[in-house]
């Protein structure tokens, strides 16, 4: 078995590619996904900033290449695309390195701001639906739990969301603490890059009143808006929009301020002297510092910001690596049990072929002695008892193995040394059903 992931995120992709390969219906593309003989499970997540494919197969090449025409065609479903950008930003990962994946998404550190809680509730969502459907078993099954798992260790164990890092994140931080709650507040941002992005979200996620986008292409500003259920305004409607605005943003391009002393001061008047906030990521600045002489403006420009992201973000990589051991101790963990279900096949081969053997030989030699029915009974049971004892160590010592960083390579010794995949071996007939081993099989 072999685990595969695909997909494409803020690291690889602009948001016009995310777009065009978001899935607001995960049912149908999870069926399509495994009716296909080359995927066995599979969970698609599905964010503003990721579109991920996490499969089971026992078939990597065909299965890479059919996620990569899934990607290309289904998830695309008609939109146009630009295939050579999206093989560009397409990123693989397998087996170990899934795993991580998962766990580090899971955990937010993997996220465009590290921390952020958000994504946890939308893997969470991604792996329910799977399941629903039927489309995640128990392999897949197994690792989300464990990423669940690893996210609550690392929100537990760490610091890593109390302090934002981005200089977007800490405007809005500082907002909130200006006016405690932004529940009854509007906001403004001018401009729709990859900044305003960043601020929206941060906004959005603390239940801001309304939002409003207003850009020099309406258009783009619609395309955001649409997504955080903003409104959209092109830049003729700043006089209007501006005193309707609490805290406003501003990441613009431009060589003159946008905002200035007097447009501030008649927003004011219009506000009947009610503050605003006023986050400048502009560079050039678009807000012209002068405002700094209106008593009820609260200007912070980049210099500002960075200063205290800078000392954010110090703070931030000590709690990263934190999080970072964390995720490789339960990879690790989730390896071993991978490992120990591999053996399953092993072990059960094992006894198997040493049933067989058992059995052929009693056969043989039963028609040769003279023993009635209880004696034959004794025999069976004498053969029985020696061929699970010599079994049981070297398969206790393999199940505890395979758990070790070299499993997997203990069990292609166990399969040579035993000639478990030599047709021409002592034993070597059609497997019989689990029913006619002597013992039970451990569920790994």
């Amino acid at each position: 078995m072999n685990l595969l992931l695909l997909g494409i995120s803020h690291h690889t992709a602009g948001l016009a590619l995310r777009e065009s390969l978001a899935v607001d219906e995960l049912d149908p593309v999870l069926g399509k996904l495994v009716a296909e003989p080359e995927i066995e499970e599979a969970v698609v997540v599905s964010t503003c900033n990721r579109v991920e494919v996490m499969a089971l197969t026992r078939e990597a090449p065909a299965a890479r290449l059919r996620l990569r025409h899934f990607f290309a065609n289904e998830l695309a479903g008609g939109r146009p695309i630009d295939v050579s950008e999206l093989e560009e930003a397409l990123y693989t990962h397998e087996d170990r390195a899934a795993v991580r994946h998962a766990f580090r998404v899971a955990s937010s550190v993997d996220s465009l701001v590290v921390g952020e809680p958000q994504i946890l509730g939308q893997v969470k969502d991604a792996y329910r639906g799977a399941v629903e459907c039927g489309a995640c078993g128990p392999v897949l099954g197994r690792l989300y739990q464990r990423a669940f798992a690893t996210a609550k260790r690392v929100r537990n164990e760490t610091r890593i969301a109390e302090r934002p890092v981005s200089v977007a994140r800490v405007g809005v931080d500082l907002a909130t603490q200006i006016f405690e709650s932004l529940e009854d507040k509007s906001a403004l941002l001018i401009g729709a890059g990859d900044m305003t992005e960043l601020a929206l979200e941060a906004l959005h996620s603390q239940g801001l009143a309304r939002i409003r986008v207003a850009n020099r292409t309406r258009e783009r500003a619609v395309a955001l808006a649409g997504r955080f259920q903003a409104e959209a305004h092109a830049l003729d409607a700043l006089p209007r929009i501006l005193p309707l605005s609490d805290v406003v943003l501003t990441s613009i391009g431009g060589a003159a301020p946008i905002l200035t002393e007097p447009v501030m001061r008649e927003a004011l008047r219009t506000r009947r002297g009610r503050p605003i906030f006023v986050i400048d990521l502009g560079v050039p600045r678009n807000v012209d510092p002068a405002v700094d002489r209106l008593d009820q403006v609260y200007r912070y420009d980049l210099d500002d910001l960075s200063q205290v992201a800078a000392t954010n973000a110090e703070e931030r990589r000590r709690e990263v690596e934190l999080a970072e051991a964390i995720v490789a101790e339960e990879e690790q963990r989730f390896d071993g049990w991978l490992a120990a279900l591999s053996a399953v096949p092993t072990i059960r081969n094992l006894r198997a072929r040493a049933e067989r053997i058992r059995q052929a030989e009693l056969e043989r030699h039963l028609t040769r002695l003279d023993l009635d029915a209880a004696q034959g009974e004794q025999v069976e049971a004498l053969t029985r008892a020696i061929v699970n004892k010599l079994l049981h160590a070297p398969l206790s010592r393999l199940r505890a193995e395979v758990e070790r960083e070299q499993g997997l390579a203990i069990l292609e010794v166990a399969r040579s040394l035993f000639a478990l995949d030599d047709p021409e071996a002592p034993g070597a007939d059609d497997q019989p059903s689990d029913e006619s081993l002597d013992e039970p099989q451990d569920e790994l």
